[in-house]
């Protein structure tokens, strides 16, 4: 067990800090729209993502601000993922249906417009079905038309 000695005179020297001025706090109130008594208020838009993964389809609330993958793995599906920047291709996925954003993937054009995507940088701009695939699927369908 440790023990801990402490001694009336410490063997630093104490200096006194200087007064920190109190930053200014803001309060965020919503504002009455003009002609109305209601408010506006900020609301995130949320969308239903289903996902077919290894025979078993879930239901996912996805915000739009927030990657597919993120949500899966936090709700505890085990998608294959390694960098989730879009680069390296582990997380890869067929989009049935339904609207993504995936603009900071390094998919190719072409094969984003086949319904391709990847799952660390696909944003949801709609309700979506979504189907994992075999990471090969889709690596020899971006290096042939990478060859193009």
């Amino acid at each position: 067990m440790a023990t801990l000695h402490f001694t009336s005179s410490p063997s630093f020297p104490l200096t006194k800090q200087p007064h920190l001025q109190k930053l200014p706090t803001f309060q965020i109130r919503p504002l009455p729209l003009p002609g109305t008594s209601r408010q506006l208020s900020l609301r995130v838009q949320a969308y239903k993502v289903v996902i077919d993964h290894e025979g078993k389809t879930t239901e996912l609330e996805v915000e739009e601000d927030e990657s597919i993958l993120a949500k899966a793995l936090d709700t505890g599906l085990s998608v294959p993922h390694d960098c989730k920047l879009g680069v390296c291709m582990t997380c890869p996925a067929r989009l049935v249906s339904g609207t993504i954003d995936q603009s900071e993937g390094m998919l190719s054009d072409d094969v984003v417009e086949r319904g391709y995507a990847l799952l660390c940088v696909a944003y949801p701009r709609s309700d979506c079905h979504i189907k994992t695939i075999p990471e090969e699927e889709l690596l020899s369908l971006q290096l042939a038309t990478a060859n193009d």
